[in-house]
């Protein structure tokens, strides 16, 4: 992994935690939501700051290049919690579909005792 490729993650990691922190300071980020960013970002800084690690883990892997399993690690996290997001998404919306059914069938309810 070159210098220059770790200053970058570094970087990246640090000025992602000041984001998240300022964002959560500004309460438009609950702490819930963080947590994985924060693992995330730290993870990144591990890797950037220990390049033996990345390095012996591409080694064991058989993965030729150290940035490579940087970039694969990453992209597999990332997918992770895309699908966490959508399963969550999906429950909220299923959970909002439900109360506006409920809601629709209580003022329907309501609508016909008032006609009698």
């Amino acid at each position: 992994m070159t210098i220059v490729f770790r200053i970058v993650l570094i970087a990246v990691a640090v000025l992602s935690l000041l984001y998240m922190m300022r964002k959560i300071h500004q309460s438009k980020l609950q702490i819930e939501h963080s947590i994985f960013w924060f693992i995330f970002s730290i993870v990144i800084l591990i890797m950037a700051i220990f390049p033996i690690l990345p390095t012996l883990l591409a080694k064991l892997l058989g993965i030729q290049s150290t940035v490579n399993l940087v970039f694969l690690i990453i992209i597999f996290v990332l997918i992770i919690r895309l699908f966490q997001v959508s399963m969550q998404l999906s429950k909220i919306e299923n959970r909002l579909k439900n109360f506006v059914q409920h809601e629709a069938i209580r003022e329907h309810e309501e609508d016909s005792k008032s006609k009698n």
